[in-house]
């Protein structure tokens, strides 16, 4: 009986944008309780599924009160009664309830919320931190971090034309070790914009508000960073690029206005070696956009033996674009969001079906967060691997981090950092 939901009420909160979300509480008969928030994007992928907003003028048109009202009306009747801990069954009762493919009539904002409350209810019944509870007894890693030094795209005023500017540790011996590493870097890059006259504040995810007068100049800057940081370059640290490339496309190719550049397919994937080629780069997002498999398929063939390359808009958490990639030899990794998916059970098919391709996993954040911490514990408790979640800087970006740490404690000698074993098995064969 103590597992039975007795409750679910949903209620309006505010993201890091200052926009509304939904919240969800999920109430055990046992007298436990879930709760989790909804996350937004900024960039979204065509495929993935939709969040429902008012429209209007209020807030913007970005009101969530249908979204609420789904999650204390159709969806509370339909989950009141059930099993806590049947996450599939919880889950596909949601995708029933809908009855539409992308959770266009009660919200993945409604959904994700309930599910993800729902999953936190199942591990406070147990008296288990939500971790512990995914992982059963298997032993699992911490996952390597993946951490914005500079935010463009649509997450900066497109200011640069590459949405983010990262940093991997896979060498760090731990995520500690990891965090004091990356923290050296994005001290070092600002004092190198405040010496170049170039400070401007920080970007939706916190990373540094980019004043570069080309793409390649931001990882000119970047690189620059590492190395005033008295870390190496291409050793001690690496660069991330997400290009969200689906935000560049142009006709039939693409357009980087930044750089005064109109690209064919070919040209784009050329740009993207080149840099891949020139600077430390270990992981590639998205560099052509979302229905590109042609490129996505070449991109991979050129440098997917050494560096890890991404599906976010292209594969937008869903295990049948996953295969099919797969199967048109696109991608090596994919990029898992819940709320891309709308439910917990469906953002962890998309995971299973990477692993199961010998890919790699990375969970990851969304540009509109909150102080939510559950994907510290998925990609934990998944054993994902590696984690997305912005810059070194932000509230809403650090609870993520700081749940880490303490995972990372209440691991005690058990805890191991995935480091570069949770990259593809030959981009982690060139750290060796």
């Amino acid at each position: 009986m103590k597992h039975t939901i007795t409750h679910v009420r949903g209620r309006q909160i505010w993201d890091s944008r200052g926009r509304p979300t939904v919240e969800a509480d999920v109430t055990l008969a046992g007298g436990a309780r879930g709760r989790a928030m909804a996350p937004a994007g900024a960039s979204r992928g065509a495929h993935e599924a939709l969040d429902l907003r008012d429209g209007g003028e209020r807030f913007g048109g970005f009101g969530v009160d249908r979204a609420v009202a789904a999650v204390n009306g159709e969806i509370a009747r339909t989950l009141t009664g059930r099993d806590v801990r049947d996450q599939a069954g919880l889950d596909s009762a949601l995708e029933t309830l809908d009855g539409t493919p992308g959770f266009a009539r009660l919200g993945a904002n409604a959904a994700v919320a309930v599910s993800l409350a729902a999953l936190h209810a199942a591990a406070a019944a147990e008296g288990l931190p939500l971790w512990r509870y995914l992982a059963g007894d298997a032993r699992v890693r911490i996952p390597l971090p993946e951490v914005q030094i500079f935010g463009g795209g649509a997450h900066a005023g497109r200011r640069t034309d590459v949405q983010d500017f990262m940093v991997m540790c896979p060498r760090a011996a731990t995520v500690r070790q990891a965090f004091e590493i990356t923290a050296d870097v994005y001290r070092a890059a600002g004092a190198l914009m405040e010496e170049s006259g170039r400070l401007a504040g920080v970007a939706d995810e916190g990373g540094w508000w980019p004043l570069f007068a080309s793409n390649e100049e931001a990882l000119e800057t970047l690189a620059r960073a590492i190395d005033r940081s008295g870390w190496r370059a291409g050793h001690d640290v690496f660069i991330s690029l997400d290009v969200a490339a689906n935000e560049l496309g142009h006709g039939d190719g693409y357009r980087l206005p930044l750089d005064g550049a109109e690209l064919s397919t070919t040209q784009m994937v050329d740009r993207v070696a080149g840099w891949a080629a020139r600077y430390p780069i270990l992981s590639i997002e998205d560099p052509v956009s979302q229905d590109d498999v042609a490129g996505m398929a070449d991109a991979t063939a050129r440098f997917g033996q050494r560096v890890q390359v991404i599906g976010d808009d292209f594969l937008v958490t869903n295990a049948e674009r996953v295969r099919k990639a797969a199967a048109a030899g696109a991608c090596n990794a994919v990029l898992v969001k819940v709320n891309q998916a709308g439910t917990v059970s469906r953002a962890k098919a998309a995971l299973e079906a990477a692993r199961a391709l010998g890919w790699s996993a990375i969970v990851s954040a969304r540009s509109g967060e909150t102080e939510d911490v559950s994907i510290a514990h998925l990609s934990t408790g998944w054993d994902a691997g590696q984690l997305k979640v912005g810059s070194f800087t932000r509230s809403e970006r650090m609870a993520k981090w700081n749940e880490l740490l303490r995972i990372e404690e209440e691991m005690g000698a058990d805890a191991v950092f995935a480091g570069a074993g949770a990259l593809p098995a030959s981009v982690a064969e060139t750290l060796a």
